[in-house]
């Protein structure tokens, strides 16, 4: 059946699922075709996948509780995916999007239609490429707004603004730069520039006529949605003279927290109220890394990115535009502590919290840096070995087929269903020095089995191996969670429990887990389906920082997966030396146990 056609039956299925439904449902459709497009930054042209030729992409629009359909077409020369990140996807893991774990790629010339199923988000999300490092040009802003006839829990803005901040590699092709390091096992390589909205801004090379300009008129305030695309960093971001109010953060609202800076972790969005009412001028806004871990793998991108918010009216023009003062230095690790530490559920009437309070499964997962004995120290990682990174002593493995088909499917052979929920040895997590035997992973494609409607706690702990403690922004898909504490040293699950933030605890969907510290967050598994957890640096993702978690159906058609739509992205997969071609299941075509 062609996409196209496939489309619209998939629309005409909604709304009529609608019209026989109380509740409002709007659908909307997209097209997103990604093609190759030159660009010209830092002095340099060079050719990006883009998706409708723009870089960022487009922005897609909704109302809370809508459904879109994306049509993605694949115009480029290498398979990819989709993800939509934030958005929980109530039992239909098909759309997901992460390559190897719910699907296949979208291979050249060939096109997928996503149904991409909104719920309880609110705010601003995004959605981007999920397959090798291609995300770096193939993403854009996500916009919930709230259902018609209800309003924000602030006063209404006057306008708003997105600024979606990224990273570039405009000197080279990145995945190719990539598959060369991952040959040697060497670090990642280190990007060209930060931009915003795709522009590197003043402060570098052939890039001041192209700078992202902003015009504002006096006296209004703003919505400012910011978007962390970024591969590898976190960012601090700062508007020159302007606070910062905070209201939203990864499609959920938070109390009001006023700043002259902000620090916003790879995978993270922010809502951002700013009121324009400093002298008519140009102002900069600037974004530059946060770097916390020790520059022995690897040197960072000390670039500094900016585009510039103008005044409207007449005035005399400023020969250079204010820079924000504010704006933390690179290492500035109590500076973003404290801007971490700020932030709470908003916890009212109209947006309540619901954390789980009965647990029933406890997790201990430590987050790691490794390596890979090489023969005769041949590689060019640290010490010569391979460079890895693990969950648990697990370094994840990506099957040859995605692992939501093998599990519908019930076939053998392409994960385990194993993944501890400890690690495999209790030590000083984060001493200076720590046992060569720690860094050494388990290479695996291991799962967590979830039963429906478990309330988990995890905790994440940091570790110092291989000396390279670092933040880790962590994401889970299909599900939003609580953060109930957080702290530096080891946990300590005697003490560290009582301090427990119950009542308004931040619920995200990334989360940055301290260098030398530990997170611990709670969610009810109530989403059935494979979800996949990951540290959003890509480069910690590449090398095998990511499991996957299963939550199995919960006994009802209303508690079970949604079946898969039949233009699945075909998958050859080897079973009992059998190759399985052109996965079109329906209900009627799968047995499903």
């Amino acid at each position: 059946m062609g996409g196209d056609l496939f489309s619209k039956l998939l629309m005409l299925a909604c709304l009529s699922g609608c019209f026989f439904s109380l509740a409002r449902c709007d659908v909307h459709y997209y097209d997103f075709v990604l093609r190759e497009k030159n660009f010209t930054r830092l002095c340099s042209t060079k050719s990006m996948l883009v998706v409708n030729y723009s870089f960022p992409g487009p922005v897609i629009r909704v109302h809370k509780g809508d459904t879109v359909f994306v049509n993605v077409r694949n115009e480029g020369y290498y398979g990819l995916t989709i993800h939509w990140h934030g958005i929980s996807q109530p039992r239909n893991p098909w759309s997901d999007g992460p390559v190897y774990i719910t699907q296949c790629p979208i291979e050249p010339g060939s096109n997928f239609t996503y149904k991409v199923i909104l719920s309880t988000e609110e705010g601003t999300l995004w959605w981007h490429a999920h397959s090798d490092w291609t995300r770096s040009s193939v993403h854009g802003a996500i916009v919930v707004y709230p259902i018609e006839g209800t309003t924000y829990p602030y006063p209404k803005p006057d306008d708003e603004e997105i600024l979606v901040l990224g990273t570039s590699w405009f000197l080279g092709d990145i995945n190719e730069l990539v598959y060369e390091d991952l040959a040697i096992g060497a670090a990642t390589p280190m990007s060209d520039s930060y931009v915003i909205n795709g522009q590197p801004g003043d402060l570098l090379p052939c890039s001041q006529e192209s700078t992202y300009r902003w015009v504002v008129d006096y006296g209004k305030t703003y919505l400012v949605r910011i978007v962390n695309a970024a591969m590898n960093a976190q960012l601090f971001f700062a508007i020159a003279n302007h606070s910062l109010t905070v209201v939203g953060m990864d499609g959920n609202y938070i109390k009001p927290v006023v700043r002259d800076y902000l620090m916003i972790s790879p995978g993270q969005t922010m809502d951002v109220l700013v009121t324009t009412n400093q002298s008519l001028s140009h102002y900069y806004i600037a974004i530059r890394q946060y770097y916390d871990a020790i520059p022995q793998l690897q040197t960072y991108d000390k670039t500094n990115a900016t585009a510039i918010l103008m005044y409207s009216g007449n005035y005399t023009t400023p020969e250079y535009p204010i820079f924000p003062s504010s704006l933390p230095s690179y290492m500035a690790i109590p500076a973003a502590n404290r801007f971490l530490d700020s932030l709470r559920s908003l916890a009212s009437k109209d947006h309540p919290v619901n954390v789980p309070l009965n647990i029933t499964t406890k997790m201990y997962i430590t987050i790691a840096l490794n390596e890979f004995p090489c023969p005769n120290a041949s590689c060019s990682g640290v010490a010569g070995n391979k460079m890895a990174s693990s969950l648990n002593n697990i370094s994840f493995l990506n099957p040859s087929t995605d692992i939501l088909l093998a599990y519908y499917r019930n076939l053998s052979g392409v994960y385990t269903e194993d993944f501890p929920n400890w690690p495999p040895v209790f030590y000083n997590f984060t001493q200076s020095v720590l046992p060569d035997n720690t860094t050494i992973p388990t290479p695996g494609t291991k799962v967590k089995i979830l039963n429906y409607n478990e309330q988990v706690e995890i905790t994440f702990q940091d570790t110092n191996v291989l000396n390279a403690s670092a933040i880790h922004p962590l994401h889970m898909h299909g599900y939003n969670f609580y953060v109930v504490g957080s702290g530096l040293g080891n946990f300590n699950n005697e003490t560290d429990p009582k301090t427990y933030n119950l009542v308004d605890p931040l619920e995200v969907n990334t989360i940055g887990v301290p260098k030398d510290g530990w997170v611990t967050i709670r969610f009810k598994a109530n989403n059935p389906g494979v979800w996949f957890w990951h540290c959003h640096f890509d480069r910690h993702l590449t090398w095998g920082m990511s499991t996957v978690m299963i939550v199995k159906d919960g006994g009802t058609p209303e508690t079970s997966m949604l079946p898969p739509p039949p233009n699945m992205p075909s998958c050859k997969v080897p079973y009992k030396s059998t190759w399985i071609e052109d996965f079109g299941d329906s209900d009627e075509q799968v047995n499903k146990n």
